[in-house]
């Protein structure tokens, strides 16, 4: 299964692609279903739940356990699509157990080299986004969230439509 825009979508899924704030998968669609983008579980228990797209689950995490204090150690991250940026995001945010529904190579390598233990529903090369590129040589979380945090503030979809109305799409 392969989350899109906090609505489940069973698909046959050949990519996944992210336009901005939005991701695209190619496949066909067979039923929709609301469901979350981005879950922590305590003891299995859900504490935290966000619908949001791209990175912007995690900075909502990142407020919420400001406000919240507890040990993310202790806790489970689901999340639909771990990228490199997540991983780093997710690192950042003291995690050690993950769950993903799509996980990049680079993502995985990340976690490997940190030790956070991880599961996926499906390993992929990378996730077609700028923003996988843009942290391909970055290894330390706290330049990642100064980068991801200038970005998702600039993106802040207050200011911008998305889903575009006509998605390009991508060549392939």
């Amino acid at each position: 299964m392969v989350y899109d825009d906090g609505a489940r979508h069973l698909r046959s899924v050949t990519q996944v692609y992210m336009h901005g704030s939005h991701m695209a998968l190619e496949g066909e669609d067979m039923a929709t279903v609301k469901e979350p983008t981005l879950t922590v579980l305590q003891d299995g228990v859900p504490v935290f739940t966000s619908y949001g797209t791209w990175l912007h689950p995690l900075f909502e995490l990142d407020e919420y356990l400001a406000d919240h204090p507890t040990q993310p150690g202790r806790l489970i991250l689901q999340d639909k699509i771990i990228g490199k940026a997540a991983a780093l995001l997710i690192h950042r945010l003291g995690f050690r157990t993950v769950k993903a529904g799509i996980l990049s190579r680079p993502g995985e390598a990340f976690f490997q080299r940190c030790g956070i233990a991880y599961t996926y529903e499906q390993l992929v090369d990378r996730i077609h986004c700028q923003t996988e590129s843009l942290l391909a040589q970055v290894e330390d979380p706290e330049e990642a969230y100064g980068m991801l945090k200038a970005r998702a503030t600039a993106a802040s979809p207050r200011s911008q439509t998305f889903p575009p109305a006509n998605p390009p799409h991508p060549p392939g």
